[in-house]
């Protein structure tokens, strides 16, 4: 009986790290989600609040739809830096103000470790599809707006 509690309890464990390790190497597709405005442009953007959740940010996914993003949000402002160790798709970050104002974009290669920084302290940091801004015409200075940027 004793064995048979073991064996259960070991086995038990192996499927727990067997599915931890294939967690890290999936996409997050289940985090809360927020609705974002560029003008007359929406963004479905997913939310990175956690320490867990802003390191796997992006990774792994194979594809995202053109209005999808992924809104990284965090306690204070400081300088952010973002690689792409992982992620598959080609990124534009856009490193935005309290207020919802853009401060600086970045293009971001696939799979590298180059680091790419705001240019100023900032609280919140918006990935797109590469060239998804520009498309837009939206620059450093251009407002986003929604809630995380709501002053009221």
């Amino acid at each position: 009986m004793k064995n048979t509690v073991i064996a259960t309890v070991l086995v038990g464990l192996a499927s727990l790290f067997a599915q931890a390790s294939r967690a890290q190497d999936a996409p997050q597709m289940d985090l809360p989600r927020t609705k974002l405005s560029a003008g007359m442009h929406l963004i479905d953007a997913q939310v990175a609040a956690s320490d867990a959740t802003r390191a796997t940010g992006l990774m792994f996914r194979k594809e995202m739809p053109q209005t999808e993003g992924m809104l990284f949000v965090f306690e204070q402002p400081t300088v952010q830096c973002f690689w792409m160790k992982n992620t598959l798709l080609p990124l534009t970050i856009a490193f935005v103000a309290d207020d919802g104002t853009i401060v600086n974009l970045a293009d971001m290669k696939p799979q590298t470790t180059d680091s790419h920084c705001s240019t100023k302290p900032v609280r919140y940091v918006l990935e797109m599809n590469q060239g998804w801004f520009g498309k837009k015409g939206l620059k450093a200075g251009f407002k986003l707006g929604g809630k995380p940027f709501d002053t009221r």
